[in-house]
């Protein structure tokens, strides 16, 4: 399903890209793409984080998209508006294209494979969720791609919650995925993203118990993400096996109501 119906107000001006050559900040970062802004900091649409997969069991959440995918939405995206394929798999192209497209996904993979998660779920690694998806719903705190100064905002200068334009977009945006992916194990990436899912639980408007807190940034530019990795490493997989022990609990519980 789709969150949001942006890709029709955009999809003109997506035909009209390049095709003969990779995409570049001159083909995106413009007006015609520009979502919202506040100072040095601007707002751009992106295809990939409008896909949302309800049945997900585990919802992965970073800051908000990079440069690097960004450019692997559209380049997806618009492959595939040029075969025709309906929104909705346009969207979802996209997603496998770009979500934590890189040397990200590599690193994120291997965390997850030493926490033991694809045993808990049935699946022979991590990178088989990004694959098949169907378990897997990956997002950001700021659905969609964020510079500042025409970099990559990275979570600080300004800091999120410092920031009503940051604040308010993050806050309304996980808002509505939390309530499309209700029962999801939640991995916050990284402090920046904690931050505000720690709000949201202050505020009641999220269980504590569906968060993996610690979970290290997977960005190579994270130098310390080994040594946090292993700092936290048995206190996540605790919570890990404790939170899906209670879900698998539930779900049984609601299968013997059913058939009765």
């Amino acid at each position: 399903m789709l969150i949001s119906s942006y890709l029709s107000q955009y999809k003109e001006a997506m035909l009209a890209l390049p095709q003969d050559r990779p995409l570049l900040k001159e083909d995106l970062l413009v007006s015609d793409f520009l979502l919202a802004s506040s100072g040095d900091l601007k707002m751009y649409y992106a295809p990939h984080n409008e896909a949302v997969n309800p049945a997900a069991r585990v919802m992965i959440v970073g800051l908000t998209p990079g440069w690097t995918q960004m450019r692997a939405a559209y380049e997806a995206a618009v492959q595939a508006l040029r075969e025709n394929l309906p929104e909705t798999e346009v969207c979802l192209r996209a997603k496998a294209a770009a979500s934590f497209a890189g040397t990200m996904r590599t690193n994120l993979t291997q965390m997850l494979d030493g926490l033991g998660l694809p045993e808990l779920l049935g699946i022979g690694s991590a990178s088989g969720l990004f694959r098949e998806r169907s378990l897997l719903h990956t997002t950001s705190l700021l659905r969609f791609p964020v510079f500042a100064a025409g970099r990559n905002y990275s979570g600080s200068h300004p800091r999120l919650l410092a920031s009503d334009f940051l604040r308010e977009t993050a806050l309304a945006s996980v808002a509505s995925e939390l309530t499309a992916v209700g029962n999801a194990l939640i991995i916050p990436l990284g402090a920046a993203v904690e931050e505000v899912f720690g709000r949201l639980v202050r505020d009641g408007i999220l269980d504590e118990a569906r968060c993996l807190w610690g979970f290290p940034h997977p960005s190579g530019a994270n130098g310390h993400r080994h040594k946090q990795f292993q700092d936290r490493k048995e206190q996540m997989k605790q919570r890990l096996e404790r939170f899906l022990r209670i879900k698998l609990q539930s779900d049984q519980r609601r299968r013997r109501i059913a058939d009765q």
